[in-house]
């Protein structure tokens, strides 16, 4: 009679169902899309399954699409399947009323059974009309009950007046609801007279003048109500799935949610519909009390389609949370596989948002997020969409991308428009974001892997303070070809594969005044790896302090070797910002060189000003630290990012380094 499920269009049912039009009617998937040749489908992981992504994702098996969402873009033509329904039910509705017409059959019982039976339809239309259209539309099963039983006691042609008055009196409450209700009642009546064509094999044809008596009914007679109720609810349900919901293909997600209160209402029609007939046949003035259960089903169903629209909703900011983004991202996949676009996924983080929630308690920190929240939702450019992924993480989705660069430029505007300064009670906030892209089919072939490499993107972003970054594979240490990298490397080192060169430091009188330690690897299949490679793997890894701790190891041994044969030159050798953090740094720098029995002032530690970007404090006291032990600090690349004379200041270091492309245009500027 009306849908149980939600089919208006933003509902979770329209978004995640259409897909049962591409599960029917299909013998299997395409090889590839259009502007994408030679892509294979992809799969969306089943639960408990993890997802990896790689240059090519594996072939999808067909009918295993997610569930599709509201997106732009061609649709591929289909019959007008609204009008055939309309046709149908009317056909079927004027076969039922020649039919009673011929056979002379009344359409509707008289006395107290159809007055009683006139009172509850009644009561359940002001029940669907205060209930309001987003409620209604979020579904109901009281006059689902109550046809299913008329159908059951006289036959589907006064079943069918029953639903046609549902429709026509909440068409005329709501008059801008004609369509949709039109079409609904047709869909009722197609059920209906499926129905009853089940009825009919089974040899029951109730009419008004001779109803099927429920003090006839058997145990027998309870499958035979099950199968009516159950080709009733098929019939409507698949009908409403098809006609409210975008085309699309594969398994639906609905399957696994919405489904559970369809059976809800399964066993509320089994329950409830019979028990109508009973009444109505013994007791007819008592129909009317059944609209208390049958209202209060409608409830329970309502607070359940709530509750689950809720679990793909943040509670704090309303966006979309990360389970439906992951939805949504599949569908924009499959439908940018199909026009041959490219899709672009960002993922934007707050700098520094968790020293606001620190210092201003996460009660600031929650009306900072609100105000970011809206923010992005004003500043999305058409047919963009906004999520939160939780804390301070947010994600956008443009479902269609012109390219690379366009998706880039979004980015920026994005992040500049939440750097703004911020208002709170007076209190002007300056929250700087960073953001990553990803961008399909350039990055990945599924959610999952767009999600993984826009955040290795968007933490690219914040280590190198750029504000934007694409994802780029060489930086990413997490691709197979880098993770096997990082095992042999691993290897290299317990292996004492790894060597050490020592460039010479020569003062301008010729004089040598000391030597830097360079880290070289040669792979056995590979060759020569490049230095930036793989200590860019082992500084994303966690296998930079083992890296340090080795050319730390080897330099002493090599600086205590050539003291011992008289030679005494001091060697630096570089650390990175993660060795400063890491707490009892200086304590064991200063263990190695009393092991070697090398001077502290023999080793120099090179860092870059990065090591003061993140934890100031600590880094601060592991330098004071070091140099308190004797052990020289030297300042690298200096020139090449946020040097200053106030960092200068901060940093106890005794020699500074020029990056060469800090002087290289002195003579032209």
């Amino acid at each position: 009679m009306e849908p149980t499920e939600s089919a208006a269009p933003h509902s979770r049912l329209r978004r995640m169902t259409g897909v049962w039009r591409g599960c029917l009617g299909r013998t299997g998937e395409r090889a590839g899309a259009p502007g994408h040749p030679g892509q294979a489908g992809r799969r969306r992981p089943a639960a408990g399954e993890h997802a990896v992504t790689a240059t090519r994702a594996p072939a999808r098996p067909a009918g295993a699409r997610p569930a599709a969402l509201p997106s732009a873009g061609p649709r591929p033509q289909r019959p007008a399947l609204p009008a055939v329904v309309v046709a149908v039910a009317a056909l079927a509705l004027g076969a039922g009323f020649y039919r009673a017409f011929t056979a002379g059959h009344a359409l509707f019982p008289a006395g107290s059974a159809g007055w009683s039976l006139a009172v509850l339809t009644g009561i359940i239309v002001g029940h669907l009309v205060m209930l309001g259209r987003a409620r209604w539309w979020g579904g109901t099963g009281s006059g689902t009950a109550l046809t299913l039983a008329v159908l059951l006691l006289y036959g589907w042609v006064p079943a069918g007046l029953v639903s046609l008055t549902v429709v026509v009196l909440v068409g005329i409450a709501r008059r801008h609801r004609w369509r949709p209700g039109v079409l609904d009642g047709a869909v009722d009546i197609t059920g209906l007279g499926a129905a009853a064509l089940v009825l009919g094999a089974l040899g029951r044809v109730p009419s008004v003048e001779r109803p099927w008596d429920p003090a006839t009914w058997t145990a027998y007679t309870a499958l035979e109500v099950v199968l009516v109720a159950a080709v009733y609810l098929t019939v409507t349900r698949t009908l409403l799935w098809f006609l409210h919901s975008p085309p699309a293909d594969g398994l639906p997600t609905v399957a696994r949610t919405a489904l559970t209160r369809q059976g809800l209402v399964a066993v509320a029609l089994l329950g409830i519909a019979p028990l109508i007939c009973v009444v109505a046949v013994a007791e007819p003035v008592l129909l009317p009390l059944f609209a208390i259960p049958l209202i209060a089903l409608d409830s329970t169903l309502w607070i359940a389609r709530a509750r689950a629209e809720e679990q793909l909703r943040d509670r704090l900011t309303g966006l979309p949370n990360r389970q439906w983004l992951l939805e949504r991202i599949w569908t924009a996949l499959d439908d940018a596989e199909r026009i041959g676009a490219r899709s672009a996924l960002m993922l934007i983080d707050l700098d520094r948002f968790r020293s606001v929630n620190d210092t201003l308690g996460h009660l600031a920190g929650d009306r900072l997020l609100l105000q970011i929240a809206d923010r992005l939702r004003q500043a999305l450019p058409r047919g963009a969409e906004a999520a939160r992924l939780g804390g301070d993480e947010f994600a956008v989705l443009l479902p269609v991308a012109d390219s690379t660069t366009s998706a880039t430029r979004v980015a920026r505007a994005l992040v500049t428009t939440l750097s703004s300064p911020l208002d709170l009670d007076g209190l002007t906030l300056v929250l700087e974001a960073s953001a990553g892209v990803a961008v399909f089919p350039d990055h990945a072939l599924d959610a999952e892997g767009m999600l993984r490499r826009a955040d290795v993107a968007m933490y690219q972003a914040k280590r190198d303070r750029t504000g934007v970054e694409v994802y780029e594979s060489k930086r990413d240490s997490n691709t197979p070809d880098r993770l096997g990298l990082l095992g042999d490397l691993r290897r290299a080192l317990d292996a004492h594969e790894v060597q050490l060169h020592y460039q010479p430091k020569v003062r301008f009188d010729g004089q040598v005044a000391g030597l830097e330690a360079l880290v070289r690897w040669v792979h056995p299949e590979r060759g020569k790896v490049p230095p930036d490679e793989f200590i860019a793997i082992a500084e994303s890894s966690g296998l930079m302090p083992h890296l340090t701790e080795y050319v730390l190891e080897t330099a002493l041994e090599q600086v205590a070797a050539w003291r011992a044969q008289g030679l005494y030159v001091p060697v630096a050798v570089n650390v990175s910002p993660r060795d400063v953090h890491t707490p009892g740094f200086a304590g064991s720098v200063a263990a190695r060189l009393a092991r070697h029995g090398v001077p502290a002032g023999a080793l120099q530690l090179e860092i870059t000003e990065h090591v003061l970007l993140e934890d100031p404090q600590r880094a601060a006291d592991t330098l004071a630290a070091l140099t308190g032990h004797g052990v020289k600090m030297s300042l690298d690349d200096f020139g090449t990012g946020y040097s200053s004379l106030v960092h200068l200041r901060r940093l106890p270091v005794s020699e500074l380094k020029i990056d060469r492309s800090f002087v290289a245009q002195l003579a032209v500027d």
